[in-house]
């Protein structure tokens, strides 16, 4: 069931109370994958601590949250940092992708809300869209493979074809390049620190929709906006007939940002 547009929507805008952020000139939309297409972040959290406790490792949520939206090699040393540099560190990250490939493979990955609808709205309105993804291409295909979606997008670029990671720009900047859009034309869909970080470091708008991470005052400044959920995005879409003027102005954007916190129980 979809949620009530109306609660998801912030109530107020970086243009003003009750207008949308101005929006002008993106030709194309690039997605995250874990936490904003699928709810992996949730499955590899639990995974995570299976492991943790296969291995007599006890990892805290607190812990975990430091590593989303984080590449491989950045949590191998968030790990030898948190739990010293004698952490098991191969037989962990091996465990904790046994556990969530049962985790998927029994059924528990979904797709988050409204994904569907945007890639269909996008589809409607000739706009291309890509996936940037800090996971590597097999694992990245595999998820997409199994929700039924990596077919909908002209454009997956994986932490296997760059140089550096989020919070780095390279995703984002290598995912326009194999759209043929330049960054300021597009805008990024993220629910990461480390992806909205990567995405304004690029240059691009960046809307982000929270998965496991509370949005905090960084983020409010580095986002056009800030939103419940995928159906909100489709909602914005939705309230400009033209939708290949889907963009953000770069100001401050507060506003937004504390609303949806407001929003939340």
């Amino acid at each position: 069931m979809k949620p009530d547009l109306a609660q998801a929507m912030p109530t107020a805008w970086p243009g003003g109370k009750g207008s949308p952020p101005r929006l002008r000139g993106v030709e194309a939309v690039i997605f995250d994958m874990d936490g904003l297409l699928l709810n992996t972040e949730i499955l590899a959290r639990r995974a995570l601590q299976l492991a943790g406790a296969d291995l007599g490792l006890e990892l805290t949520d607190a812990f975990f949250a430091l590593l989303i939206g984080v590449p491989a090699d950045g949590n191998r040393r968030l790990l030898f940092e948190h739990y010293g540099s004698a952490a098991p560190a191969d037989a962990l990250f091996a465990a904790a992708a046994r556990h969530q490939r049962t985790l998927i493979d029994s059924g528990e990955m979904q797709l988050k809300p409204g994904v569907l609808e945007l890639l269909d709205q996008l589809d409607q309105a000739g706009l291309p869209h890509g996936v940037a993804t800090s996971s590597g291409r097999d694992k990245a295909l595999h998820h997409l493979q199994r929700a039924g979606i990596a077919e909908r997008f002209q454009a997956i670029v994986t932490r296997d074809e760059v140089a550096r990671g989020k919070p780095h720009p390279d995703l984002f900047l290598r995912a326009a390049q194999a759209l043929g859009m330049a960054p300021g034309s597009c805008i990024a869909l993220e629910d990461s620190y480390n992806g909205v970080r990567a995405a304004h470091a690029a240059a691009m708008p960046v809307i982000m929709v929270p998965d496991l991470l509370p949005p905090n005052d960084e983020m409010m400044g580095k986002c056009v906006t800030i939103v419940s959920d995928l159906h909100a995005v489709s909602a914005m879409l939705a309230m400009h007939s033209g939708v290949a003027k889907f963009a953000a102005d770069t100001s401050p954007h507060g506003k937004s940002a504390a609303s949806y916190i407001a929003a939340q129980p």
